[in-house]
C-alpha cells in the first residue's frame, strides 16, 4: 500500500466515524423495507417452483439449500455458523436431505433465478427500479464481507441485467448483510441465537418456527439485551450506508417505500 493509499483509507476512516450516527439511522430505516422485500421471493411461487424442479420436500431443505447453497458443498455445521439462528440438528438434516436429488451449485443458481423471477413480477412497472438497484448495489459493494459469508456469496453471483431482477437481487443481498450483522451483534451482547428470537417479535411462536424445542426460559430480563443488539446492527449495518451521500439516502429511502407499496399492490393486483 503507498502512502496516497493509506492517506484515503484513512480519509475514508474518518468521514465514515464521522457520518456513523446518520447512516445509522439510515439503515435502521432501511430495515423494514429491505428486511420484507429481500427475502419476499423466499415464500414465493417462484421458490416452491425452484423446489419442485428440483425435487425437494419439505420446507426447510429447499430454504437451507436455496439461500445456502452458494457456500458450496461444505458441512452442515458451517452452513450452521452462516446462518447463526437455526438449530443445528435441523439445519443438517435438510442440508444432507437436499443433495440426495441436486448439487449446491445447480440450487443457488436456481434459487438466485427465483429471485430474479420474483423481482421481474413484482416490481413490473416500478419505474424506479433501475435507480433502487443502483443506490442498493452501492450499499452491497461497500460492504465489509468480515464474518458475514452469506452475504459474501450472495453479493458474488451473477447479476441479471434488467432493473426488476436487478433491484430483487440488491435488496437480498442487503438482507444478508444485515443478517449476518445481527448474528454478530447478537453474539457480542452475550445472548444466544435462541434467546435472542424468544425475546424478539415472535418469541415462542418464532423460535418453534425455526425448529427449536421448548420448553423456553423466561427472557423478560433479556428484551434490554436484545434491543441493545438491534441498535448496534444498525451501526454495523450503517457503514456501508455511508457509502451513499445525504441526498442519495434520502432517495433509496423513499425509492424503497414507494417499492413496498408498489409490491403490495401487485400482490392484490394478483390475488395474492
Amino acid at each position: 500500500m503507498t502512502d496516497a493509499d493509506r492517506a484515503a483509507s484513512a480519509a475514508a476512516s474518518v468521514a465514515a466515524s464521522v457520518a456513523a450516527p446518520a447512516a445509522a439511522s439510515v439503515a435502521a430505516s432501511a430495515k423494514g423495507a429491505v428486511i420484507s422485500l429481500g427475502g419476499a421471493f423466499m415464500i414465493s411461487r417462484y421458490a416452491k417452483a425452484a423446489a419442485a424442479d428440483q425435487g425437494f420436500e419439505g420446507i426447510w431443505t429447499s430454504y437451507f439449500a436455496g439461500r445456502c447453497g452458494a457456500l458450496g458443498a461444505v458441512d452442515a455445521d458451517v452452513v450452521s455458523a452462516a446462518l447463526v439462528f437455526y438449530p443445528a440438528d435441523v439445519v443438517r438434516v435438510g442440508w444432507e436431505a437436499a443433495w440426495a436429488s441436486t448439487d449446491p451449485a445447480r440450487s443457488a443458481t436456481r434459487y438466485a433465478q427465483a429471485c430474479h423471477e420474483w423481482g421481474r413480477a413484482k416490481l413490473d412497472g416500478f419505474t424506479g427500479a433501475g435507480r433502487l438497484a443502483d443506490l442498493a448495489g452501492r450499499v452491497a459493494a461497500a460492504g465489509d464481507v468480515a464474518g458475514l459469508p452469506l452475504f459474501a456469496a450472495w453479493r458474488a453471483t451473477e447479476v441479471p441485467a434488467d432493473d426488476p431482477a436487478r433491484a430483487a437481487l440488491a435488496l437480498q443481498v442487503l438482507r444478508e448483510h444485515r443478517g449476518g450483522l445481527h448474528g454478530v451483534a447478537v453474539l457480542a451482547q452475550g445472548l444466544t441465537p435462541l434467546q435472542a428470537i424468544l425475546s424478539g417479535p415472535g418469541g415462542q411462536a418464532n423460535a418453534a418456527f425455526f425448529g427449536w424445542r421448548g420448553p423456553f426460559q423466561d427472557v423478560s430480563g433479556l428484551r434490554e439485551a436484545r434491543a441493545q443488539a438491534e441498535s448496534r446492527t444498525d451501526e454495523l449495518a450503517g457503514r456501508a450506508y455511508a457509502a451513499l451521500t445525504d441526498g442519495e439516502s434520502a432517495e433509496l429511502a423513499g425509492l424503497l417505500d414507494k417499492a413496498v407499496a408498489h409490491v403490495a399492490g401487485r400482490a392484490t393486483l394478483e390475488g395474492r
